[in-house]
């Protein structure tokens, strides 16, 4: 067990921005791609359209699965491991966050249901593979290092990333219609959160920075998720302390310590209270 999760990025592995592969079954290494990094997270985007195969993953804590004609994701931070990949093909690109369109990034970071694998009609899988096509045709050396042929390219995968966007949206989850003033704030309130929540813990800190009132934020995140802002505050630091407690062997203090606390006792008494088990408990059960 190591003492901190292991992050993978994409320098290892192109030295553009994003990564494009065919996953066919006849490839004896099409599965070295989900299988051979054991339990690890990455800081880019992982998005996958299956038209074939069998793959089962772990991704924070729960088992997913993905059959036939499938898309599904993985976001930057979540601790996965592939588990079972059998037949598949398909494609997988990987892209790091500042080349992912706005729009798209905060579909899927922000929304509010999980983002699980989505079963698709085989014609609406044909579109993405076909563009998926165009995308990796004009993945070369040639065409990237141009300012043209970049964003011929950056069309491409914009075109690609907003269809599995489209097709969530239009089968999955959508936190609200339209974007009106509630809902952008609401957005902007939990992007800070993913990216503050080791150092600001009240609702009035986060407050301050978007300059509104607690009680403006409160009312309007309760309004649009049915929640309290402290909820999803909260819900931050459980899922990073539980990947902690599972996947390191940071005492109990130091994850605490990891997560900006300060005073260990607090946040066992913090955790206790939100998952009806103390940490320890928590680690056990899931080791």
């Amino acid at each position: 067990m190591k003492q901190t999760i292991p992050t993978y990025d994409l320098n290892g592995i192109t030295h553009h921005q994003f990564h494009i592969k065919r996953m066919d079954k006849r490839t004896q290494n099409a599965g070295d791609i989900l299988l051979d990094k054991g339990i690890h997270r990455d800081s880019h985007y992982i998005f996958t359209c299956m038209e074939s195969g069998h793959v089962r993953m772990m991704v924070d804590f729960k088992t997913i699965e993905a059959k036939e004609s499938t898309i599904f994701c993985v976001l930057p931070g979540q601790v996965h491991q592939g588990l079972l990949m059998e037949e598949v093909c398909g494609w997988f690109v990987a892209v790091k966050a500042e080349l992912v369109p706005d729009t798209v990034r905060s579909f899927f970071d922000e929304s509010l249901g999980e983002i699980q694998p989505l079963s698709m009609d085989k014609s609406l899988i044909k579109k993405i593979n076909t563009t998926a096509s165009m995308l990796h045709a004009s993945y070369t050396n040639e065409m990237l290092s141009s300012k043209e042929g970049f964003l011929v390219v950056q069309s491409l995968l914009n075109a690609f990333l907003g269809m599995f966007a489209l097709m969530y949206s239009q089968k999955n989850i959508s936190p609200a219609s339209g974007e009106n003033r509630a809902l952008q704030l609401c957005r902007a309130f939990r992007i800070l959160v993913r990216k503050d929540f080791k150092t600001m813990k009240s609702p009035s800190e986060y407050a301050e920075v978007l300059n509104i009132t607690r009680g403006y934020l409160t009312e309007t995140v309760r309004e649009v998720t049915g929640k309290p802002a402290q909820h999803w505050i909260h819900q931050e630091i459980l899922i990073e302390a539980k990947r902690l407690l599972v996947f390191t062997n940071l005492s109990v203090k130091e994850v605490a310590y990891e997560l900006g606390y300060s005073d260990h006792t607090y946040f066992s008494r913090l955790f206790s209270k939100l998952e009806d088990q103390s940490p320890s408990q928590f680690r056990n059960q899931h080791q």
